[in-house]
């Protein structure tokens, strides 16, 4: 009997042996694939491999500088740590399942150019490897990914010629579950972070879920407190008033489902202040400042969007500025005609500038 026991545990020491050296291959393995994943101008300080992760220092996707749309920032991404997580029980299999990712410290810079497309991450979405590559892809599951203390840069060149730049900081998400290339799963958001502006900070949260390949989504989206001299851009044309200072706060609930959206939505201004005597929204200067006055230095509005997001008559952004001017006009009781000229003139306002925001969720 003893014999027969000795002989068992040798068996099963070279089994664990076996298997703990299958593992750091697999594991091996996966540090390799990641490395390829990150394109030719990607690099990685150092990659450990633990016995459950691979993680990743100083990881940088360097932008490219030169060429027709020279990219506005020095890097399309950076992180100071990425801890990839996989599920040991089907580490070995044809399955990739991974079990966590958490990214510390990232950087991530995106591009809206003068046609209003959006870029985000040209170097490893726009490449022909890229492209070539997406058929023979696995399928790969992702339960869960962690953001912790990431910065955003947002770039619009659609509304200056010098890209104007919206920041984002402090910014905290839990995302999963995703599975890769299908994106037909349900996929719960929470993230929250806050909105840089010259005066004041605000904060931005998003919640819910969405199902990314039908775009059928069940959100409550929210900005507190933000800085409109920071979205000066998007409120006013060359003609008309500068914004001194001022706030916004905005609540939309969206709904998709079966391509059709709903979605109310609360937006309030506070403490505006305009630079001179001119038009801020297709409306005098006059008015604006004795409307804030009469309401205690707010204007709120009331408003709800709808429409068939497949219809190619349907546009977010027109959606929202017109139904949020037409809740503002009935709010205050000025004349709707004006109102809509103003945005329309201007090609942007505030409305119509979050509107386009709001839109990039749904690909408008």
């Amino acid at each position: 009997m003893t014999v027969w026991l000795r002989r068992l545990a040798i068996v099963i020491a070279v089994l664990a042996v076996l298997g703990v050296g299958a593992f750091q291959l697999a594991l091996h393995l996966l540090r390799s694939q990641v490395q390829a994943a990150l394109g030719p101008r990607g690099e990685v300080a150092s990659i450990e491999v633990g016995l459950d992760a691979v993680v990743l220092y100083e990881v940088r996707i360097r932008a490219q500088r030169d060429g027709d749309m020279p990219w506005p920032a020095d890097d399309e991404l950076r992180a100071r740590r990425v801890e990839v997580v996989p599920q040991l029980r089907d580490l070995l299999s044809a399955r990739v399942r991974i079990a966590r990712i958490t990214v510390e410290g990232a950087y991530l810079s995106m591009l809206r150019t003068r046609q209003g497309g959006l870029r985000v991450l040209p170097a490893l979405l726009e490449t022909d490897s890229a492209t070539d590559a997406g058929g023979s892809v696995p399928p790969v599951h992702v339960a869960r990914i962690e953001l912790r203390d990431g910065a955003l840069d947002f770039f619009d060149a659609s509304v200056r010629r010098t890209p104007h730049r919206l920041a984002l900081e402090a910014l905290n998400a839990d995302i999963g579950p995703i599975d890769l290339p299908a994106l037909d799963s349900a996929t719960t958001l929470a993230i929250d972070g806050a909105v840089k502006g010259p005066r004041q900070d605000g904060r931005l949260a998003l919640n819910g879920e969405v199902v990314l390949a039908t775009r059928d989504a069940k959100l409550e989206f929210s900005l507190r407190g933000v800085d409109l001299v920071a979205f000066q851009p998007y409120l006013i044309q060359a003609a008309e008033t500068g914004v001194k200072r001022g706030s916004m706060d905005l609540d939309i609930r969206p709904v998709v489902a079966d391509k059709r959206l709903k979605a109310p939505g609360t937006l309030t201004l506070t403490g505006l202040e305009l630079a001179s005597d001119n038009t801020f929204m297709g409306m005098p200067r006059a008015a604006v400042v004795g409307l804030m006055k009469d309401r205690n230095g707010r204007i709120s509005v009331d408003f709800t969007l709808e429409g068939r997001i497949d219809d190619p008559k349907f546009s977010l952004n027109e959606g929202f500025a017109t139904r949020v001017t037409s809740a503002m006009a009935e709010s205050l009781g000025v004349s709707l005609g004006g109102l809509v000229r103003g945005v329309g003139n201007a090609g942007s306002s505030v409305v119509k500038g979050v509107g386009e925001a709001v839109g990039k969720l749904f690909g408008d």
